[in-house]
């Protein structure tokens, strides 16, 4: 499916009005439709193509959604289920002058079997069928409504506990508040599902549900990888030399003392066990210091003496 060009596939130019768009896949179906194409494997799997392509262009969602993020971008954040979503075949068949019932209903079933099969009901995220398509009108009642993606940016602060979001989003035409807990420790890019808290089914079927993205803001001292939190710190040349003690922050706004032996090598790594993130199965990750060497561009003349003595010293 990837790389996939709808505008090419129906022949209409990224200009193109609804009712051109429509015309484009009316003269497409009529062209390729099973019942004129009988036992043509390859008319078969070109009726699916530009259905397809309808199924995006003439929903204003998503066409504007393929257009913004182009053909593989939009592949890659719709599933074929959530492509033909709310797409209405009963009625754009019966509006081209196609039955729902004999040959035809059994092609079609063949055609989308993938989605189900013939013979049995088959509903996937907002999408239901009848065996196969049921006329495309007994199981119309039960389209779920459309699925909605809302995304929330967090600190690390706001993940190393579990955090409640009032959220505020639009819905049919209307705003909507609703609280979300976030789970400690979650990760980047993971959803959240709130069942039913999506856009109205048009049929009267279920309501679809509400997704919440989560966007883990960079932060100003560590980086995170999985559990564990990673942050450098420089010291002096004559600290690595002598020794010296640092203090290190945690999310929590403690502060860790960390003992730096002499002879401390450039970037050299110390653990604190148990003070990073919350891991989702229990436990917590570690943070971990790198240490960074600071040698400095010039020197005075009093750094250059000294800086000479250990020179001699075999330093």
């Amino acid at each position: 499916m990837g790389g996939k060009d709808y505008y090419k596939i129906l022949g209409v130019s990224r200009s193109a009005s609804p009712e051109e768009i429509k015309r484009a896949y009316r003269k497409l179906a009529l062209k390729y439709h099973p019942d004129r194409n009988k036992a043509n494997e390859e008319a078969e799997a070109k009726f699916k193509e530009v259905s397809e392509a309808y199924a995006v262009l003439s929903d204003p969602n998503k066409k504007k959604q393929y257009d913004m993020f182009g053909a593989e971008g939009f592949q890659n954040r719709f599933s074929q289920e959530d492509i033909f979503r709310g797409f209405d075949l009963g009625s754009i068949f019966r509006e081209f002058g196609f039955g729902g019932s004999g040959r035809g209903q059994n092609i079609f079933g063949n055609i989308f079997g993938d989605m189900g099969g013939p013979g049995r009901f088959y509903s996937r995220r907002g999408c239901s069928y009848g065996a196969p398509f049921e006329g495309f009108q007994g199981q119309r009642g039960a389209l779920k409504g459309q699925d909605l993606v809302y995304d929330l940016s967090l600190s690390l602060e706001e993940i190393a506990a579990v955090t409640e979001k009032i959220i505020s989003y639009q819905v049919d035409g209307h705003n909507e508040k609703v609280s979300v807990k976030i789970p400690e420790g979650i990760e980047d890019g993971k959803k959240l599902r709130l069942s039913g808290k999506g856009e109205e089914s048009p049929y009267g079927g279920p309501r679809g549900d509400l997704y919440i993205r989560i966007n883990i803001l960079e932060h100003p001292v560590f980086s995170r990888k999985n559990a564990d939190l990673h942050l450098k710190r420089h010291i002096k040349f004559s600290e690595t030399l002598l020794g010296a003690q640092i203090e290190i922050p945690t999310l929590d706004h403690k502060w860790l003392k960390l003992k730096i032996p002499s002879g401390t090598q450039n970037n050299a790594k110390f653990r604190f066990r148990g003070y990073g993130l919350p891991r989702m199965g229990g436990g917590r990750g570690d943070i971990y210091v790198e240490i960074a060497v600071e040698v400095p561009k010039e020197l005075n003349e009093k750094q250059k003496a000294l800086a000479r003595s250990l020179a001699e010293a075999g330093l």
